[in-house]
């Protein structure tokens, strides 16, 4: 190579390595504060000692590639033809190091902090429509579609009211639906162990029966003061029941207990997603099978996965539609939940826990109060004399028998708590008819009363012959079934010459009910009436 040659080869190498490595020229202040502009920097791979080049398969993005020479093609006539030959005007090959999106000597690019700008997320959801249709087709071949029929009720409250039986079901609850879903949600494995539950109520029925449906162990922990004819109904499902303790505490500790031993999976009602899409069901055979739909009344029990899962189904179908849910006034856990804006764990109230049976078993969940809060329109609470009304008139005419969670939505309309609703179409969820024949007797009994069918009251009559017939002619006039008569002669308070006779009678209606209270008190002031 000739002296020209190379020192036109070294000062243009030398001019380039110069601009590569110089520092960069300061920012203008304009520039620097710009808060709208992000530059990015050059990030070389380190660098290489000299005479590394080195020759082979050229590379390209972490691919070898031949770097051009950096002489021109057209300057090679300045070599001498000999040095060319000789191999002395070598081809140099470079491996271009760092990030593969990185060129060498690429200029640097700008971008806006639009471009950076974080796209916003969706709100989280706590249950999806398509869990809920998901569970819908899962659970189709298990779980009987129940009708959701006409009442007579509609002309007596001015609406027309449609019933969504869903006591009809094998256990006699909605909970089937959200344990079916639960269990064939289940792996394998842990359905080849088996499950065990540890209370008294609808959802540990529902666990027995569709576990031995799904031949899946399942093991029922009942404390000893539960009834024989209820620890009959679990053994009759299929289920392996033992009796532990003394109370529901003393049984669910000792399950869980075995659970742990033994590899069982404990299950007790919760804001399980599959268990709340199961029972989202009910919302959408609800919205097909009543077309043109204003409003769903449905019970707030348990853990509140009914009101929950049925929101959240209807509410994707038709915003329009209002759900209203309802819970017993002696525990409006919901309710109060709502009005502080935060899930209350516990409240400090006694209830009839022998009455409400499942609503007393619950506690709320930051997910179901999150649900609620979002689609749940009102929440209403309604009195225990409502909800015995309300099986009163279950059974008047629907002829069927439910027990208090399943009348209380109904409830909410005897008592005149949704005025709103005078006109439009309303479906009312009955979600439950599990109730021992005794108490249902005992609420009949109490409900008649309330409905001013059945009265009593004592009176004192005197020792002459023929009063007591007297009393009896009275009652005979006014055409009211006596039900119950009893005469006592020596009263601790009562007079000495007189004797005081208690009587239970029953009337048609109200209207009867108050021409007898007037007649007997126009012919025995001393009359007292003991209804309530």
């Amino acid at each position: 190579m000739n002296f020209a040659a190379q020192l036109f080869y070294s000062s243009y190498l030398s001019e380039r390595l110069e601009r590569l490595y110089s520092p960069k020229p300061a920012l203008k202040d304009s520039e620097e504060n710009d808060p709208f502009w992000q530059r990015e920097e050059l990030h070389l791979g380190p660098s290489q000692p000299s005479g590394s080049y080195k020759c082979g398969p050229p590379i390209s993005n972490g691919i070898a590639v031949r770097r051009p020479t950096l002489i021109e093609p057209e300057r090679l006539k300045d070599f001498g033809e000999e040095e060319l030959l000789n191999g002395d005007v070598k081809v140099h090959e470079t491996k271009v190091v760092g990030c593969p999106e990185i060129m060498l000597m690429n200029p640097p690019k700008t971008r806006r902090v639009s471009e950076f700008r974080i796209i916003p997320r969706p709100p989280i959801q706590y249950l999806r429509f398509e869990d809920i249709s998901a569970a819908a087709f899962r659970i189709q071949t298990g779980i009987q579609k129940t009708p959701c029929t006409y009442s007579r009720l509609s002309k007596q409250y001015g609406m027309e009211i449609y019933l969504k039986k869903e006591h009809l079901h094998y256990t006699g609850s909605v909970k089937e639906r959200g344990v079916l879903y639960l269990l064939s949600s289940l792996t394998q494995e842990q359905q080849r162990k088996g499950v065990i539950v540890a209370t008294d109520c609808n959802f540990s029925m529902a666990v027995a029966h569709h576990a031995v449906e799904l031949k899946v162990p399942v093991f029922v922990i009942m404390p000893s003061c539960c009834s024989s004819p209820r620890l009959r109904i679990y053994r009759d499902y299929g289920a392996m029941v033992i009796s532990y303790g003394s109370t529901g505490h003393d049984s669910q500790n000792h399950a869980r207990h075995l659970a742990k031993e033994n590899g069982y999976l404990y299950l007790e009602e919760d804001e399980c997603p599959a268990y709340l899409a199961g029972l989202g069901t009910v919302g959408m055979e609800i919205y097909e099978q009543v077309p043109k739909l204003d409003a769903v009344v449905i019970p707030a029990a348990g853990q509140y996965g009914l009101l929950a899962g049925t929101a959240a189904a209807i509410k994707h179908l038709n915003s329009q539609i209002l759900v209203i849910g309802v819970e017993p006034e002696g525990f409006p856990l919901l309710l109060q939940s709502l009005k502080t804006d935060s899930p209350i764990k516990d409240m400090h109230t006694n209830p009839n826990k022998k009455l409400y049976g499942d609503l007393m078993e619950r506690s709320l969940g930051v997910n179901i109060f999150q649900l609620a809060k979002k689609l749940v329109d009102k929440v209403i609470s309604v009195s225990e004399e409502d909800s015995l009304v309300a099986m009163l008139r279950f059974q008047e005419f629907e002829r069927s028998t439910v027990d208090t969670e399943g009348a209380i939505g109904l409830a909410a309309i005897l008592a005149g708590q949704l005025p709103e609703l005078r006109g439009r179409k309303v479906a009312v969820v009955v979600s439950s008819a599990n109730m021992e024949l005794e108490l249902v007797r005992q609420c009949v009994d109490r409900a008649l009363v309330l409905d001013d069918r059945v009265s009593k009251f004592t009176v004192q009559l005197g020792e002459w012959p023929g009063d007591m017939a007297k009393l009896l002619d009275v009652l005979s006039r006014q055409d009211v079934r006596l039900l119950d008569v009893c005469h006592r002669r020596h009263g601790d308070k009562s007079d000495l010459f007189k004797a005081k006779v208690e009587c239970v009678v029953e009337t048609r209606d109200k209207t009867q009910s108050v021409q007898l209270r007037k007649t007997l008190s126009e012919r025995y002031p001393s009359i007292c009436w003991l209804d309530r």
